[in-house]
Parts: structure tokens; sequence; C-alpha cells
């Protein structure tokens, strides 16, 4: 065997630990390439799984019923929907509005001064309204044994509206007082209860002397025996004004839109009755911002818009 000088063997060294080393930085590069694409196509995975399976959450107006009273209705939309569905009541409406601002709630039930608030502010998109929301009302209620029989009565008295961004419990009875030659907040003993519920609860125990309330939500108190008819009466109603909208916030995606409008314009009478009676409805049709130019023109005479 020949002899090699030492300074060879040291070059020869270095040129084959690079050789290794490029080949293994290589390799490693290949790995993590792999790896990159694997994870790629499993986060690609994930949100498509996500998307299908994450809850879609809907505000309905507070109305006194238990979850397990809204069950069929949760079940309904769930089915609809093909996702989870989670239905919540939020005292007030503001409470709602800046969640469907914020993202948390993806579709809402809203009065119309509401309504047209979180369209101007949010964007809010209407989408369907129950065929009575054309033709809703207000009514004044009072204790059975009340001298209270109209709405000049009122002056002096204790009054409650109840949520003071709502067009049925405020805006429209607001109205309806000053055009009656009332002006709430010198000739009445004024109060804001929060909520339908709360007003009913304030007058039948005589807290206030009479109060505001949604005419279906007041019915449907007396039909389920959560308001006793006994000891209550109507002694005013509005004139008829356009109510709630069923609305989606913003950035629900077109086709989640269109899914929650089908399901609620597919509920049928003799069909869907548990759901309907749920939502205080017989019918669903489209809505339009169109229809909400009134309630736009006596929200800004009254300097609530």
């Amino acid at each position: 065997m020949g002899f090699r000088p030492r300074r060879a063997i040291l070059l020869q060294r270095p040129a084959a630990a690079l050789a290794a080393g490029m080949l293994e930085a290589i390799t490693l590069k290949a790995k993590m390439v792999k790896a990159i694409r694997v994870a790629a196509i499993g986060i690609a995975i994930s949100v498509a799984l996500y998307g299908q399976d994450s809850p879609i959450t809907v505000a309905l107006v507070y109305d006194g019923l238990t979850q397990e009273e809204r069950e069929p209705l949760r079940a309904y939309l769930t089915k609809a929907m093909g996702q989870p569905v989670y239905l919540v009541a939020p005292d007030l409406y503001h409470e709602t509005v800046a969640r469907l601002a914020g993202g948390s709630y993806d579709f809402a039930c809203l009065g119309a001064l509401m309504y047209i608030r979180a369209h101007a502010e949010y964007g809010v998109i209407p989408l369907v309204r129950r065929s009575s929301d054309l033709q809703y009302h207000s009514v004044f209620f009072t204790g059975a044994d009340s001298p209270i029989h109209s709405l000049c009565d009122l002056k002096g008295k204790r009054f409650a509206f109840g949520d003071i961004n709502a067009a049925s419990t405020r805006l429209i009875d607001y109205r309806e007082l000053v055009q009656a030659g009332i002006h709430p907040e010198g000739d009445l003993q004024l109060r804001y209860s929060g909520s339908h519920v709360a007003t009913a609860a304030l007058v039948d125990a005589g807290v206030v002397d009479a109060g505001a309330l949604d005419e279906t939500i007041y019915n449907s108190m007396i039909s389920e025996g959560k308001l006793d008819g006994n000891k209550v009466r109507v002694f005013f109603t509005s004139r008829p004004f356009v109510s709630y909208v069923y609305v989606a916030r913003k950035h629900v995606p077109e086709a989640e839109r269109e899914r929650f409008a089908r399901a609620l314009l597919a509920l049928k009478e003799g069909k869907d009755d548990r759901v309907l009676e749920i939502l205080r409805a017989k019918q669903f049709v489209p809505a339009n911002d169109r229809e909400y130019a009134n309630i736009r023109a006596i929200a800004k005479e009254l300097k609530m818009f």
C-alpha cells in the first residue's frame, strides 16, 4: 500500500464530512417538506370538519320559556341546518346585537327598532319574518279592577315600558301616548322593566298600574297560565306596525343564510305545530329592509334613531 501524505488525508476527511452533512441536510429538508404537506392536509381536513360541525347560535326574543320547552325548535333547526344549533334568549336586545356584531351569535330575532339600528351600524341581513309581523300590535294592560280604561287615564300613574330598545314595548307605545296627549317623562311615573316577562310581573303584582306588551307574548302568557287573565285586562291596542324580523350577522355565508331561511319558510301548520307554537307563528315569509321604512320614520320623529 502506497504512502499518502498527512495533508492529503486531512483534506479528504473534511470533504467527506461536508458531503455527508449535505446529504443529511437534503434528507432533513425532504422530511420537513413532507411533514408540512401532511400538516397542511390535516389542517384543511380539520377546518372542513369544524365548518361542518361547528355550532350555530340563534338568539330568540326572551319569552319566559325554558330550554326544555324550546327543544322541539332546537331539534328541528339542527336537522335542517345539518349542524348543532344552540338557542339563547338574552334579556335585552342590546346584548343580542352586541353578540351579533362580535360574531358569537349567527342568527337572531330582533324587534323593529333594534333591527333598523343594527342594520345601519353592523349590516345585519333581514331573512324572514312571521306572516303576522306586518300587522303587529302592542297592548296596554292593567289590573282587572283598575280605574284605567283609556290612555288619558294614565296621567300620574305608575307605568312600565319593557326593553328601552324595543319597538313593541317602547317605540310604538311611546308614540301612542304622545298622540293621546300624554308625555311619558312628565305625565307618568315611568320605569323600564327590561323585558316582556318582567313588565307582566310588575303589573300582575301591582307594582305598577299599567304596562305595555307585545300582543302575542301577552296572549301566550295568558293561554299558558303564566299571567292570570282574571287579574289583568287590555284597555288599549296600538295601531298595526311591522315588527320582528329574523336576521343573520353580516359575515354568515350566503349558503348558511339560505338554509336557515328555508328551514323557517318550510314550517307548516298541522305538520310543525310544536315548533310554530314556540315561535308564536302560523307561517313565515321572506323579509326585506324596505318594509321597515315606516319604523325608521317614527324612530326619527321621536329621536330614537
